[in-house]
């Protein structure tokens, strides 16, 4: 089944998460570690992050640097098809409009219906690190709404060129989209930004999953605003525990959302990032309780770095 049955038909608050494909160079290994840890728990299905090329510098002799553009962490593909095959879970890559053409874009798709993986998270995606602003590749998209309908246009048979496939595609691909309980930092207000989650809605998403947020407020206020602007589907709230004093500043310069006063004050006076990872745990739990009293189908965790404060929540919430 396809992800949105698989919300639809879960008849508690399902459980997922989302992984990162290794850096370039690295085993497997670590990321199998990662999954072993939580797979204990049924996850509904596992997110694969996609990450775009960057610059990096690298020393070249003599005091100077050579600038080389690269992927850091390819194989977003290929780690969703050997998680299809170790775990026998539905694999969720992203596919993204950061760092890719169309036509990369065409392949991504013609791979992953080969190897029957037709879930996805479409995303716009970071702007790179060297840029002030986002900027797409030269035959690529701006808005994830346009990557959308590159993927409606395959699904119905017709490649990005205009030409027709032989066959349609068996099974078509169905994806979910990325929303913003507190708002995208690049949307004028929060009206505009309602109004391009219904335009995403519209053009075919069938489920949206919220940046992370540590406020169970701002989620509900965020779902009543969508039900009122007639936004129908499943929204899917995003969770990721705490577990240094540090993130206090970078979590919202990062991800553009506020701490509660009270989780900061809880933070501040910690002695240590092991007292940090304690209230950011029990802090978590207690909003996946919440959220699961409100009736939520799922809810979605962030793993980077978090893994083992995933794991203390999940077995108290669904152990």
């Amino acid at each position: 089944m396809s992800v949105i049955d698989l919300i639809k038909n879960t008849k508690k608050t399902a459980f997922s998460f989302e992984v990162l494909p290794p850096l370039k160079g690295s085993g497997i290994e670590g990321l199998w570690e990662t999954i072993d840890v939580l797979a204990k728990f049924n996850p509904l299905y596992i997110n694969i992050t996609t990450h775009r090329s960057e610059y990096v510098y690298e020393e070249a002799g003599s005091g100077l640097w050579r600038r080389r553009w690269t992927k850091r962490r390819p194989g977003t593909v290929s780690v969703a098809a050997a998680i299809k095959n170790r775990y026998g879970v539905t694999p969720v890559p992203h596919l993204v409009c950061s760092g890719c053409g169309r036509q990369e874009t065409e392949y991504a798709l013609m791979d992953l219906q080969y190897l029957g993986i037709t879930d996805l998270l479409v995303l716009r995606g970071d702007k790179a690190r060297h840029q002030r602003a986002f900027t797409p590749e030269t035959d690529g998209w701006a808005h994830a709404l346009e990557l959308q309908k590159q993927i409606e246009r395959f699904n119905q048979g017709i490649f990005d060129d205009g030409s027709t496939m032989e066959h349609e595609p068996r099974t078509p691909f169905t994806y979910g989209v990325a929303c913003y309980p507190e708002k995208h930092e690049e949307a004028p207000n929060e009206a505009t930004d309602l109004y391009w989650l219904a335009r995403k809605v519209e053009a075919g998403a069938q489920y949206a999953v919220t940046q992370l947020f540590y406020d169970n407020r701002r989620y509900f206020d965020f779902v009543r605003r969508a039900r009122e602007a007639g936004i129908e589907v499943p929204i899917l709230p995003g969770i990721k525990p705490l577990r240094r004093k540090s993130q206090l500043t970078i979590i919202p310069q990062t991800f553009k959302v506020d701490i509660p006063q009270e989780l900061a004050r809880k933070v501040e006076a910690c002695q240590d990032d092991r007292q940090v990872e304690r209230v950011g745990v029990e802090w978590c739990v207690a909003q996946c309780r919440e959220l699961m009293e409100h009736g939520v189908p799922s809810i979605h965790f962030y793993a980077m770095g978090a893994t083992d404060s995933i794991a203390k929540v999940a077995q108290e919430v669904y152990g």
